[in-house]
C-alpha cells in the first residue's frame, strides 16, 4: 500500500489502535469473521488468503467495524421501516433513524406514506406539511450526527411517481445546500412509463382513509400503496400529463444530477423473494433495493488480481482462482450477519430471516484494459457477462453448500423461492440442489460503488466504472473534510512499472464513452445480479439536453433496475479533476 491516498484513507477510515499496517487489519477482520465457525483457525487463514493480497475487498463497515470491540453494524446501510403517516409514528421513525446512523450504518427511506402537502388530516384537522417537509428534518438530524463526529451521514429518498407531491420532490435539490445528506430517487412504474409512451393523462393520488372529508368528491380509484395488502381506494388529487411528469424528472436530472430513478416493478418482478415482500426503496447508492428493515452486508472481488500476465499476448483469467475466491467470500459474508450489532431488533430479526448478502465486482475497466480490451467495445460487454454469470453461478453453489452444513434462510419456501424469474434461470444443477437442500442466502449479488476500498487498493477502477482519467486530482471527504491528492489509475502504473512505453492501447477514458455504452455494460451485467447495481452514467457538460433526455427511457428498455446520471453542475460539484479542468463524480456518495 504504496499510494499516498491509499494509506490515507486506510489511516483514516479503517486503522485500528495500534495495527502497523494494512496486513493487521485483515488479520482482525479475518480472526473476527471466522469467530462464528465451528473451526476458526482453518477459516481465519481461508479469509486472510483472499483478504490480504486484496482479492476480497470487504464493505466499509465490515474492515472498520470487525474485531474492534465496538457496538458498530458490519453493515454499510438499511432500508428503514415505512413510516407511519402520523406525528408520533413520524418522530419514531426519525428516533430510529438516528440509531441506526449513530452505529454506522446509512439509511434507505420511501416517503410515500406521508400525505401530501395542504391536505387536512381525517383525526386532527390540521393542514400536513407534506413529505418533502420532513425529508428537512431527517437532513437536520443527519447534520447533527456528522458535527458530532459520527461517520459522513447518507440517505436515500425514494417517492412514488403518482404521489400528489412528486414535482416537489424532483425539484427538491435543485438549490446549492438543500438536502445535502440526501440521494433522490423517484419510484417508476411500468404503467407510468407506458403513459408517457402514449402521452396519456397520469393521477397522482393518495389512500382515501388518510384524506379530510373536504376530498370527498374527489375521484377514486384502486392502486396499490406501500404498508397496505392489496389494492387500497385512493382518492385522484389531481391529474397531469405523464410527458410532463416526465420532462420535469428528466431535466432536473440534467441540471443537477437529481433525481435517480427507480424502476421498482422490474425491481419487484425479479426479487427472489417478490411471494412475501414489496420493496420501495435502496440503500443510499442504489445497488441493494431492500423491504423494510433490510440491510447492506456487502463485499467485492477485485478482478485485477486475477489476470494472469497482464499486458501480455498470453493475458488471460484466472478462472479457478475467481471461483474458489468467491467461495470463500460468500462464506465470510454470511458469517457477517450472525456477528454483526445491530441498531434495532427489528433488523436483526429481517437480516436473519433472509441472510441477504451483496456480492459484487470492482476493478472490472482496469481488468479489460490488462486484457487489451476496450471498455465500451462488444467484447468488454461479452467479457462482463461471462465474469458475472461464473460469479452468480459460484456464489449460489457456494451458497447451497452452506445450506447443507448450516441450514437455509428461515424465510425459505421451495416452491416459491423456484418459481422466482432470477432463480428459474440458474443452471439446472443448481435449481436441483436448491430443490433438495435449500440455499443459506435469499440474495446473493449487488455492484455497488465501491469507492472507497477501490482507492484503498491502490487506486483501481471503481466498481463497473470505467476509468476516469490516466492521472487526476481526487478529493476524498472524511468525517466532513475534504483533502486532495494527486491520483494515478492502477491499470496505467502498472503498464509503466512494467516499462512499456506510452499508454496501453486498450486505455479509454471514461468521458470519451457515449451515455449509451455505459447503459449497455450495465445492461451486460444485470441479468446476472439477483439485487441492483449502483452505476452512474456520465454526462460531459456540453451534451445538449436535446441529445440527454432519452437516457432513462433507455435504461427502463433495457430492463435495468435504476439508473444514475451526472452532468458536471454547479449544485452538486465534482470529486475528480483533470489538468485541463474537466470534472467528473463517478459514484452517487454514500453507502
Amino acid at each position: 500500500m504504496s499510494d499516498a491516498i491509499s494509506r490515507w484513507v486506510w489511516e483514516t477510515r479503517y486503522r485500528h489502535r495500534d495495527e502497523r499496517s494494512i496486513t493487521d487489519s485483515w488479520e482482525r477482520v479475518a480472526h473476527a469473521l471466522a469467530s462464528a465457525e465451528s473451526e476458526p483457525d482453518l477459516y481465519a487463514q481461508r479469509f486472510l488468503a483472499i483478504l490480504d493480497d486484496f482479492r476480497f475487498l470487504p464493505g466499509g463497515r465490515i474492515l472498520a467495524g470487525a474485531g474492534s470491540g465496538r457496538d458498530v453494524t458490519l453493515f454499510n446501510c438499511f432500508v428503514m421501516g415505512l413510516i407511519e403517516d402520523s406525528l408520533d409514528g413520524i418522530f419514531s421513525a426519525l428516533r430510529e433513524s438516528a440509531l441506526t446512523m449513530q452505529m454506522g450504518g446509512g439509511i434507505g427511506l420511501d416517503f410515500s406514506t406521508l400525505r401530501p402537502a395542504g391536505v387536512r388530516t381525517r383525526r386532527v384537522g390540521v393542514i400536513a406539511s407534506g413529505p418533502i417537509s420532513f425529508m428537512h428534518v431527517w437532513d437536520a438530524m443527519c447534520a447533527t450526527l456528522v458535527s458530532s463526529g459520527n461517520r459522513r451521514g447518507a440517505m436515500m429518498a425514494t417517492l412514488r411517481c403518482d404521489h400528489p407531491d412528486i414535482e416537489n420532490f424532483i425539484t427538491a435539490k435543485q438549490e446549492p445546500g438543500v438536502l445535502t445528506h440526501f440521494n433522490l430517487s423517484v419510484q417508476v412504474t411500468d404503467d407510468f412509463m407506458q403513459a408517457v409512451q402514449n402521452d396519456a393523462d397520469w393521477p397522482l393520488l393518495f389512500p382515501a382513509d388518510s384524506l379530510g372529508e373536504e376530498s370527498a368528491g374527489l375521484p377514486v380509484m384502486q392502486s396499490g400503496w406501500p404498508g397496505q395488502e392489496g389494492v387500497v381506494a385512493c382518492r385522484v388529487m389531481r391529474t397531469i400529463r405523464a410527458c410532463e411528469l416526465w420532462e420535469k424528472i428528466t431535466q432536473a436530472a440534467y441540471d443537477t444530477a437529481e433525481p435517480g430513478v427507480l424502476f421498482v416493478d422490474q425491481i419487484n418482478r425479479e426479487n427472489n423473494l417478490a411471494w412475501k415482500e414489496q420493496i420501495s426503496a435502496t440503500n443510499p447508492c442504489g445497488e441493494i433495493p431492500l423491504p423494510p428493515w433490510g440491510g447492506c452486508d456487502l463485499g467485492s472481488i477485485n478482478l485485477t488480481r486475477f489476470i494472469k500476465a497482464p499486458f501480455d499476448k498470453g493475458a488471460a483469467i484466472d478462472w479457478e482462482g475467481l471461483g474458489q475466491t468467491v467461495h470463500d467470500a460468500v462464506r465470510l459474508l454470511d458469517n457477517a450477519i450472525d456477528l454483526s450489532h445491530y441498531p434495532l431488533p427489528q433488523q436483526r430479526e429481517q437480516m436473519q430471516a433472509t441472510r441477504r448478502i451483496g456480492l459484487g465486482i470492482t476493478g472490472l475497466a482496469d481488468a479489460l484494459m490488462m486484457l487489451d480490451i476496450r471498455y465500451g467495445d462488444e467484447a468488454s460487454f461479452a467479457l462482463a457477462s461471462n465474469l458475472m454469470q461464473t460469479i452468480r453461478d459460484a456464489s449460489y453453489r457456494a451458497s447451497v453448500e452452506l445450506a447443507r452444513e448450516k441450514g437455509a434462510f428461515p424465510a425459505f419456501d421451495t416452491t416459491a423461492y423456484l418459481a422466482s424469474p432470477f432463480i428459474e434461470r440458474l443452471p439446472d444443477d443448481i435449481r436441483e440442489d436448491i430443490a433438495r437442500v435449500g440455499i443459506r442466502n435469499s440474495h446473493l449479488l449487488a455492484i455497488a460503488p465501491a469507492g472507497t476500498i477501490s482507492l484503498l487498493a491502490g487506486n483501481i477502477s471503481s466498481g463497473l466504472e470505467p476509468v476516469f482519467e490516466k492521472r487526476y486530482r481526487r478529493r476524498v471527504r472524511i468525517d466532513g473534510e475534504w483533502k486532495e491528492f494527486d491520483v494515478e489509475d492502477y491499470g496505467c502504473k502498472q503498464w509503466r512499472e512494467l516499462g512499456l512505453p506510452g499508454e496501453p492501447p486498450s486505455w479509454v477514458g471514461a468521458r470519451e464513452l457515449s451515455p449509451d455504452l455505459h447503459l449497455q455494460m450495465q445492461a451486460s451485467l444485470q441479468p446476472f445480479v439477483d439485487s441492483a447495481i449502483s452505476k452512474t452514467v456520465n454526462i460531459p457538460a456540453s451534451m445538449p439536453y436535446e441529445d440527454y433526455r432519452g437516457l432513462y427511457e433507455k435504461a427502463w428498455r433495457l430492463g435495468l433496475k435504476g439508473c444514475t446520471t451526472y452532468r458536471p453542475n454547479t449544485i452538486t460539484g465534482s470529486v475528480l479533476d483533470t489538468p485541463d479542468g474537466g470534472c467528473c463524480r463517478i459514484d452517487r456518495e454514500g453507502g
